[in-house]
């Protein structure tokens, strides 16, 4: 069973303030975002995974390895890897 994608206003704010949202929008579906959402990837420690081995990709290319040899290496197009090298150099 899915949960509930919506909450009914009525169910959980005020009268007061559903009053004061129906001044802007009424009628239609609004989505409130969470206040404490944890950025991409921090909860599954995907976000430091990745950025090691960014950081791994880029001291390697520091230390002369070629965008078609880290390709091979980390199993990336070299597209993506000139994309993370480019990057810390704007940085």
């Amino acid at each position: 069973m899915r949960p509930k994608k919506y909450v009914n206003a009525k169910d959980v704010l005020p009268e007061h303030l559903i009053e004061e949202i129906q001044k802007f929008v009424q009628g239609q579906h609004v989505y409130i975002p969470q206040v404490n959402r944890k950025p991409w990837g921090t909860v599954s420690g995907m976000r430091i995974e990745l950025d090691e081995r960014n950081r791994a990709i880029i001291l390697c290319y520091q230390g002369g390895l070629t965008i078609a040899q880290l390709s091979e290496q980390f199993a990336l197009s070299e597209e993506r890897i000139r994309a993370i090298v480019y990057e810390n150099q704007t940085k």
